[in-house]
């Protein structure tokens, strides 16, 4: 049993990992529990985001997934029997086979109660990274409800050229986490501290916003990322599809970048009442929704390496390399600076911009490794190298 953690993205990578562990130790999956504990307040289930039969089905040549725990093992549940543990993160399968399974033979069944980043990006089996990306890619299918009105979404931008996905991770729950606040006043400072000092699953410390910033480990605000796109020379008249929810300071914030690229859209400005009203409660739905478009666009942009930027680049890169920029924050952060302040012209500032993103369009390239220190490496999901075309393994970074 598992319980996923986190949002959707990151709660479909834990499944997908746990598919492959289930498959490694040939042990039987229930279908997974999903998070509904975190900010995001969504009480949906694992068969309102995904098409469970389709799982279930799609890889029963791999795994025996069950829909849920047989009676016995819920006998054990009422009396609190099951055994529950957090799996170690980045562990290879040696550390599931030796000591995992022993206690699975143990206890019966065992309940995972996060699945975060609980697999290592590398040192897997070929075939078991394969697994991981058919169930990512090819197991998980949203629902019909879901899949219409985001192919609905796609259709409309369709009709009216081309369009650049956009995901803004500039909402009031990711500048808390962060810490991070440029150009927020006061009263937003102060919200923002109060929100992650309230919220006992963020680390609680004191943060140097001005510092996380020049590290490059802050979202872009709307205004930066106004600037690092026109550097970028991408069309003011393109469509920008803005996957994100709530931009923290509404309008004020906004306007920069609708100033820049006046053809900002959101689902909410596409769509009827009608269409939206089922999934405006639930936030993993309005994020698959997001999810939908921005694989389907011509140009996807991520303002910070969450996951949903991670795992929408990796299932990108899956469908051919379409183009994906990926914005490198240190270095736009130290030329945006340098160009408020004078000492680069427009021309010079563009020019470091497009000489600096020259290599992160999402073409074919090799996953980093730092077995040491797995945090910094390459995420499986946002290059899945064992699944692509033999160009990406033979690439090397330059």
């Amino acid at each position: 049993m598992v319980s996923a953690n986190g949002g959707l993205n990151q709660m479909r990578a834990g499944i997908c990992d746990m598919v492959a562990i289930a498959r490694y130790l040939n042990v039987t999956l229930v279908v997974p529990e999903l998070d509904n504990t975190s900010i995001w307040h969504d009480r949906s289930e694992f068969q309102d985001i995904f098409d469970v039969n389709y799982f279930i089905t799609s890889l029963r040549n791999e795994v025996r997934i069950l829909r849920r725990v047989p009676d016995e093992q819920k006998r054990r549940m009422k009396n609190a029997t099951i055994y529950s543990m957090e799996s170690s993160r980045w562990s290879n399968m040696d550390y599931y086979y030796y000591k995992i399974l022993p206690l699975i033979k143990e206890h019966q069944v065992l309940h995972f109660t996060k699945t975060d980043y609980r697999l290592a990006n590398n040192g897997i089996p070929e075939e078991l990274q394969k697994l991981r990306c058919r169930a990512n890619y090819e197991a998980l299918r949203f629902t019909t409800p879901i899949e219409e009105i985001g192919k609905k979404i796609v259709k409309i931008l369709r009709q009216n050229g081309p369009y650049l996905a956009l995901h803004l991770r500039y909402e009031i729950d990711m500048l808390a986490f962060t810490g991070c606040n440029e150009g927020c006043n006061k009263t937003e400072v102060d919200e923002l501290t109060k929100l992650r000092y309230d919220t006992p699953w963020w680390v609680q410390k004191a943060i140097n916003s001005i510092k996380k910033r020049k590290d490059g480990r802050c979202p872009l605000t709307p205004e930066e990322t106004a600037l690092a796109l026109r550097a970028l020379d991408i069309d003011p008249s393109i469509q920008i599809y803005v996957a994100a929810g709530n931009i923290y300071g509404g309008e004020r914030r906004m306007a920069p970048l609708k100033a820049a690229f006046p053809n900002l859209i959101k689902k909410e400005t596409l769509l009827t009442t009608s269409d939206l009203k089922p999934f405006l409660k639930h936030s993993n739905m309005m994020a698959a929704l997001d999810y939908i478009v921005s694989l389907r666009s011509d140009i996807f942009v991520a303002t910070y390496g969450g996951n949903m930027a991670r795992v929408v680049e990796g299932h990108r890169r899956y469908l051919g390399f379409k183009m994906t920029i990926n914005l490198d924050r240190w270095l736009l952060v130290y030329l945006i600076d340098h160009y408020r302040n004078g000492s680069l012209s427009w021309d010079e500032f563009s020019q470091e911009v497009k000489t600096g993103h020259a290599d992160s369009m999402g073409s074919p390239t090799r996953r980093t490794e730092v077995p040491a220190r797995p945090m910094q490496e390459d995420y499986f999901y946002s290059n899945p190298q064992e699944c692509l075309p033999a160009i990406a393994k033979n690439s090397e970074r330059t």
